[in-house]
């Protein structure tokens, strides 16, 4: 059967977004993969499902799959590119939209500027909610990893984060340390790992090596996690400015009672039909 789908992406974070909104859509493990493969499919970073709500208060149900076919809680990016898809399907025409997500709700504004601002709920840094093992909370953890000792943070955006302080992230050991991190028994449902320079106060750039997909030219969940930590650490103000491989995004965290604030871009890059 052919589907129509669209590709899309948020600083180079690409996705295939498919309309389960107006008519029912399961995808096998199979089918997802297929979808994700950059040789033989569409290929992307993650396939975005478009659902019918089925929370309270809602207008949709956001579901991310993976490239690998696994299904995971959160996309920060890909939540951009959701505000603009609907509004470009005529699904809905309000200014912002309430989606949930199988990590709790999230509020979605499409600004007058292009711009796209998430609200990304509150970050999760209760160790067994992250989930990650450990004694008691902390700003930050120890780790033996790879042979080497490692000073991290531990955040949930949704996801799991694990956010490294390095002094260069062009030298940083992203693929081997980030592989190394995700089969750490420490994380139990793995994890994404973020590797954080310090510019000033008000600036980080930033890699992150993502669960299920390797490293991605940006994560929206990272740069969230990343901040929090940083802010946590006392590295970093209320506002930053994070660059990415692919570009830039603006995360605002004011305080511990206040949600993550995270603005950005999210563009169609085309349309197509393919054969499931």
């Amino acid at each position: 059967m052919q589907y129509a789908f669209t590709k899309m992406h948020g600083l180079g974070n690409d996705f295939v977004v498919l309309d389960a909104f107006t008519q029912p859509l399961q995808l096998s493990p199979d089918q997802l993969r297929f979808l994700g493969d950059r040789h033989f499919g569409i290929g992307c970073d993650q396939i975005l499902l478009v659902e019918p709500p089925t929370l309270p208060d809602t207008d949709f149900n956001y579901r991310i799959f993976n490239a690998d076919g696994d299904e995971v809680e959160q996309c920060g990016n890909g939540a951009r590119c959701f505000a603009r898809y609907v509004h470009e399907k005529g699904l809905s025409n309000k200014p912002e939209i309430t989606v949930g997500t199988n990590a709790g709700i999230i509020k979605l504004l499409l600004e007058e500027s292009g711009q796209v601002r998430v609200n990304m709920g509150k970050p999760v840094l209760d160790p067994p909610k992250i989930p990650f093992v450990a004694d008691q909370e902390s700003i930050e953890y120890t780790l033996e990893v790879a042979g080497e000792t490692v000073q991290l943070g531990a955040v949930s955006m949704g996801n799991p984060h694990a956010v490294i302080v390095v002094k260069d992230t062009d030298t940083a050991p992203v693929e081997t340390l980030g592989q190394a991190l995700q089969k750490h028994p420490r994380f139990p449902q793995r994890v994404n790992v973020g590797f954080m320079q310090i510019l000033s106060p008000e600036a980080i750039r930033l890699r992150v090596y993502e669960r299920g997909v390797g490293e991605t030219l940006a994560c929206g969940t990272g740069a969230c996690a990343a901040v929090v930590s940083g802010q946590l650490r006392g590295l970093l103000n209320k506002r930053v400015k994070v660059s990415l491989p692919g570009g830039e995004l603006v995360i605002e965290w004011r305080n511990k009672s206040d949600p993550v604030l995270m603005y950005g871009p999210a563009v169609t890059v085309f349309e197509g039909m393919i054969e499931l």
